[in-house]
């Protein structure tokens, strides 16, 4: 007789018991399969089932209770049977007893039960008991069929039954099935990353005891413990992960160390126009001191909308200059890389610097001149987009690589801009700017393996934007406003969610900006901004916008970044709802960038929790930090950090900023632990770094690391 064959993590879930073909195509849609799939499903809740009793102790404990619910389970038989018609509801209604009392059990939209439960069956029931009146009564409770040839059958225990995220084609109870079919058979062969020594320091249960509790817990602490030990191992291997790459780009790795003086740093602060913040004056000492050395400045720098941080950028960059390098900086926009391209050729009129600016719509001709002047060192700044990242950009010395909204690149994007060096050792020293403020839970995550500088508070003169929420019925009244403005001499914007009228019925560029000009701002000059339009358009529009010459402008998200017209000091966000917190946040900076009062209207549809949370949220605050933890909050981290640019897995355990004291705690062991063990060599941590490479040695980069 052919023995079965031996269960493994690998082994198809059509192979475990009790699953059918019908059932293995509905746990593939749940992402599940092969058993260690199903391992990793863990349970989302827990019911409190207590051990199987009489109806009359049943009865007894729901009246305690005040009419409260409990999990609960009976064993009786059948004595009454009936379906019920209702309008789209159809019940089945059905009455158990034993020697002690009857329970009243109904079924709503299953009138197959009707044939399958007969007076005479003997049934043990479980599910969530109430008393309505004096009568015990279960709604949708789970039965099974008691053999009554066994005169002394088993009654349920008490458990703690795992309720799992399931679908319509596969409840939750197929999937208890399935688990308790591989359960034992897989942990007593599953091997822990984590040594013993260190499982004892942090009062952990070992990874198949973890697992264990998750799925069969024996009481309600247990789930606790395993959550805690699964959600420090995510948190751990990553970690571990960012400070080997940490170590690795401080001891093997070099770039150009640029020199400082304060002869030098009088030339570059002469070239800005308005005094430095104390703030930018911390930070740009940061760098400064960053550059002066030959270990690769890694460093993440954050500042709300319109903080100044262009101008902390460029004396990095000029200080690359003033040694000799090149220095370059990359933004996600063709509209912001322009803007960059004017803003710093402003500021440095007149200076002894080369700048150009490189995006894809330059003719063939202008880019290939412009990339045999970059090679040859003609060139000392160089702007512009993910053109940048092409093979066929070569610069003669790049110090350092500046890329602006960090979170519109992923860390593919990021390695390939510094890897523009001169050898593999060699590379270009790396600032990221974000005016998405990242919080403090996700800066120890993804981007641990960064240095964190920032500009709090806003230049000199700067006001805060006043943000109401309106609803869309008071849009009439919210552009008469707008109305008034434009009359009294000042600009605006209203952004859109889409371009083109669409069957969802969202407010469009071309039909608002009609409806406008007919309406509430008849006579008023107003353009269109959006992606589609050609470079020579768009700068014609912002240019005239600048110039007063446009009073409003109708537009998408395109002025989310860079957009920089002091005059604008309004803004109607149509649809506010459809954008994220971040979004909205870095949209409303568009105005206020003067000492006018300035105004951000939202005019939103606020029919979801999350949808009301997050404009409660921008509308309660300026501060962008404030507004980065509540994004994450709300949304989570995986959207927050862009968990599918950054190509890290989101957490299936740990939960964001909820596990901070547990982040912190990983922090810290991680870097204990590199400092010992710098590679993961040897026997004891060599299944932490097959696991670790596993996990998250292609998002960051670990093949020549660990």
């Amino acid at each position: 007789m052919t023995e079965p064959a031996r269960l493994m993590l690998t082994t198809n879930i059509a192979a475990v018991t009790g699953v059918t073909e019908r059932d293995a195509d509905a746990f593939r849609h749940l992402g599940i399969r092969c058993v260690a799939d199903l391992i990793l499903h863990l349970p989302m809740r827990y019911e409190h089932e207590l051990a199987e009793q009489t109806i009359a102790e049943m009865t007894r404990q729901a009246k305690a209770v005040g009419g409260g619910d409990l999990t609960l389970s009976v064993c009786g038989e059948v004595v009454r049977v009936r379906s019920v018609p209702g309008r789209g509801r159809r019940r089945v209604e059905a009455t158990v007893q034993d020697d002690t009392a009857a329970v009243r059990l109904t079924w709503f939209n299953m009138p197959w039960l009707a044939d399958r439960l007969r007076p005479g069956l003997t049934v043990r029931v479980t599910g969530r008991a109430t008393q309505h009146r004096d009568l015990l009564q279960m709604v949708n409770p789970r039965w099974e069929v008691v053999d009554t040839t066994d005169s002394t059958p088993a009654k349920r225990p008490e458990r703690y039954r795992p309720v799992y995220p399931a679908s319509d084609d596969l409840p939750s109870w197929k999937i208890e099935r399935a688990v308790g079919a591989v359960l034992d058979e897989v942990l007593a062969s599953l091997q822990d990353h984590l040594h013993e020594q260190y499982r004892a320091s942090r009062a952990i249960p070992d990874l198949a005891d973890a697992y264990r509790m998750m799925h069969r817990p024996a009481d309600a602490d247990e789930p606790l413990r395993a959550r805690r030990r699964l959600a420090l191992d995510e948190l751990l291997l990553l970690q571990l992960g960012v400070m080997l790459k940490r170590r690795h780009r401080r001891l093997t790795l070099r770039a150009p160390a640029l020199k400082h003086s304060a002869a030098i740093d009088r030339r570059i602060v002469a070239r800005f126009p308005f005094e430095l913040t104390p703030s930018q004056r911390t930070v740009i000492d940061d760098i400064a001191a960053d550059l002066t050395t030959a270990t690769p400045m890694n460093r993440l720098l954050q500042g709300d909308v319109g903080a100044g941080k262009t101008v902390v950028a460029l004396y990095g960059m000029l200080m690359a200059v003033a040694a000799g390098h090149q220095a370059a900086i990359m933004a996600p926009t063709e509209l912001l890389a322009e803007q960059h391209g004017e803003s710093i050729g402003r500021m440095l009129q007149g200076a002894d610097v080369t700048t150009a600016v490189l995006t894809g719509s330059l003719t063939a001709v202008q880019r290939r001149g412009l990339l045999e002047r970059l090679e040859a060192g003609e060139i000392d700044l160089l702007i512009g987009t993910h053109a940048l990242l092409t093979e066929h950009v070569r610069f003669k010395s790049l110090a350092l690589a500046v890329i602006d909204e960090q979170h519109r690149f992923g860390v593919h994007q990021r390695a390939t801009i510094r890897s523009k060096g001169h050898d593999p050792v060699t590379m270009p020293h790396t600032l990221v700017m974000t005016a998405t403020p990242i919080p403090r839970t996700l800066s120890l995550t993804v981007f641990g393996d960064l240095d964190v500088s920032t500009i709090r508070g806003l230049p000199p003169g700067r006001r805060p934007v006043k943000t109401t929420v309106c609803d869309l019925a008071d849009a009439d009244a919210v552009y008469r406003d707008m109305a008034r403005r434009l009359g009294d001499g000042e600009q605006a914007y209203i952004v859109v969610p889409v371009i083109d009228e669409s069957d969802l019925g969202l407010t469009d560029v071309h039909s608002h900006l009609d409806a406008l000009a007919r309406g509430h701002l008849r006579g008023r000059s107003l353009a269109p901004l959006h992606g589609r339009l050609s470079r020579d358009e768009r700068d014609e529009t912002m240019g005239r916008f600048r110039d007063g010459d446009i009073d409003a402008l109708v537009a998408t998200t395109v002025i989310e970044v860079g957009v920089d017209v002091p005059n604008a000091s309004m803004m109607v966000i149509e649809h506010a709802q459809r954008f994220g917190l971040a979004q909205l946040h870095q949209l409303r900076g568009r105005v206020a960038r003067a000492t006018r009062k300035s105004t951000c209207v939202l005019l939103a549809d606020a029919s979801t929790p999350d949808a009301a949370a997050r404009l409660d949220a921008i509308a309660s605050t300026t501060d962008g930090f404030v507004i980065a933890e509540k994004d994450l909050e709300i949304r989570g981290p995986g959207e927050v950090f862009g968990a599918r640019q950054s190509g890290i897995a989101p957490f299936r355990v740990a939960v964001l900023p909820g596990d901070l004291e547990l982040l912190q705690l990983a922090r810290r062991d991680a870097i204990e632990w590199v400092r010992e063990n710098p590679n993961l060599a040897g026997d004891r941590d060599a299944l932490l770094r097959q696991r670790l490479l596993k996990a998250h040695g292609k998002a960051l980069g670990l093949g020549d690391v660990a």
